[in-house]
C-alpha cells in the first residue's frame, strides 16, 4: 500500500500555563500526518513529543517525515526506528484511519462511529492546578459531577505541598478520591514522607514519585526504588513517564509491577502491542492526555473506549486547554460519550493549520 505523505507543524499556545515538575509549560508543539491512499481515502495522526518523558524531540519528528518523503508505503513506516515512537504512533492512526475508508469529502460534523467496545462513556478526572489554587476549583467541579480529581504536586516546596494535602482532601465530595501525580520530582526519601502521610487518606494513587529519563545511568536505580516503594506502602503507585520508550511495558510486566499503569497513547509507539501485553497481564489501567490537540486525543481516546479491562477514570480533564479552542477535545466533564469521540474532524484541524 503506498500513501501520499503530508504534515504540518504547530505551535499552539496553552490558555493558562501548565505547571509540573519539569518546568512551566506554556505552548505545545507537534507534527500532524495526513496520509492518503491511491483511491483518495485519507487519515490523520499526531507526533506529540515530550522530549523531558524521553521521547524525541519536534525537530526530530519533523526531519522523520522529511526523510519519509512525498510518497511512502506500509512496509516504510514499519521501518522506521524505535527512538522515533511518536511519529510512529502517528502514522499508524493515520493507516489506520486510512484503512477506515475516511474520505475527505465526506462531512463527518455530526458522524458518530459505533466504538471498538460496548461502552458508550467513560468517567474522567478533573485536573486540579498545582499549589493552593487547587483548593478553590474543588467543589465547582465536584457540583457538576466529579468524584476523581488530580494534583500536581512536586512542584512546590515539599513540606508546603505536604501541609496543603489534608486541606485539599478536606474539599473532596464525598467518596470522591484524589490523584497525585509528582512527574518524577522526588528521590526515595521525600517519595517516603508523602506515601507514609497518603495512608488512611483518600488518595487513589500517587502517580510517578520518581523518575530517570530514558538512558540515564540511573534509570535501574530509580526503577529499583520504584518496585521498592511499591511493596512497602499501602497507597498504590502509578507509572507514567517510566512506560515512554520501545520495551518499557514488557519490562515491568516482566518485573511484576503491583500498581497501575498511566498510558499517553500519543507518546507510546507500539501501542497496539503494549496494550495486548497490558491485557494479557490483566494489569490496571489508566488512559491519559499528553496534551496533545483533538487529532491526537481522538486516537487515544478510541483506544481507552476499545479497552476491555476494568475502566478507570481518564487522565482526559484538561479542556479547554489551547488559546485557538478550535484544537481542543471533548470539553472537560465528569464523563466522555463516544459520540464526542467520533464527532472531532481532524480535517477541519489540519485546514486550520493551513
Amino acid at each position: 500500500m503506498k500513501y501520499r505523505l503530508q504534515f504540518r507543524r504547530y505551535r499552539l499556545p496553552f490558555r493558562g500555563a501548565v505547571r509540573t515538575a519539569h518546568g512551566v509549560w506554556a505552548e505545545r508543539e507537534g507534527v500532524i500526518v495526513r496520509l492518503e491512499d491511491e483511491r483518495g481515502n485519507a487519515g490523520w495522526g499526531e507526533a506529540a513529543p515530550i522530549p523531558a518523558f524521553g521521547t524525541e524531540t519536534v525537530d526530530e519528528a519533523e526531519e522523520g517525515c522529511r526523510a519519509l518523503g512525498e510518497w511512502t508505503s506500509a512496509e516504510v513506516i514499519a521501518g522506521l526506528p524505535a527512538r522515533l515512537g511518536c511519529l510512529r504512533h502517528a502514522l499508524a492512526t493515520a493507516e489506520d484511519e486510512v484503512g477506515r475508508g475516511f474520505s475527505p469529502a465526506a462531512d463527518v460534523s455530526g458522524a458518530a462511529a459505533e466504538p471498538a467496545g460496548e461502552r458508550r462513556y467513560l468517567g474522567v478526572a478533573a485536573l486540579l492546578p498545582a499549589g493552593r489554587a487547587a483548593i478553590a476549583q474543588i467543589a465547582p467541579r465536584a457540583e457538576v459531577g466529579f468524584r476523581v480529581f488530580k494534583w500536581k504536586v512536586g512542584v512546590g516546596d515539599l513540606a508546603d505541598e505536604l501541609a496543603l494535602l489534608d486541606d485539599v482532601c478536606a474539599e473532596l465530595p464525598s467518596g470522591g478520591k484524589l490523584r497525585l501525580d509528582a512527574n518524577g520530582a522526588w528521590d526515595r526519601r521525600q517519595a517516603e514522607r508523602w506515601l507514609e502521610r497518603c495512608a488512611e487518606r483518600p488518595v487513589e494513587f500517587v502517580e510517578q514519585p520518581c523518575f530517570a529519563p530514558q538512558g540515564a545511568a540511573l534509570r535501574g536505580k530509580t526503577e529499583d526504588v520504584l518496585l521498592g516503594l511499591a511493596g512497602d506502602y499501602p497507597t498504590p503507585i502509578a507509572l507514567d513517564e517510566s512506560l515512554v520508550g520501545e520495551g518499557d511495558v514488557e519490562r515491568w510486566i516482566g518485573a511484576g509491577w503491583p500498581g497501575v499503569f498511566v498510558v499517553k497513547p500519543s507518546l507510546v509507539g507500539d501501542l497496539v502491542g503494549a496494550l495486548a501485553r497490558l491485557e494479557k497481564a490483566g494489569a490496571s489501567v489508566v488512559f491519559s492526555s499528553a496534551l496533545e490537540t483533538a487529532v491526537g486525543a481522538r486516537s487515544a481516546l478510541r483506544a481507552a473506549f476499545a479497552w476491555k479491562g476494568e475502566p478507570r477514570a481518564l487522565g482526559f480533564g484538561v479542556w479547554p486547554l489551547f488559546v485557538d479552542g478550535r484544537f481542543d477535545g471533548p470539553i472537560a466533564a465528569p464523563f466522555v460519550r463516544v459520540e464526542d469521540v467520533e464527532r472531532i474532524n481532524p480535517e477541519a484541524i489540519w485546514t486550520a493549520l493551513d
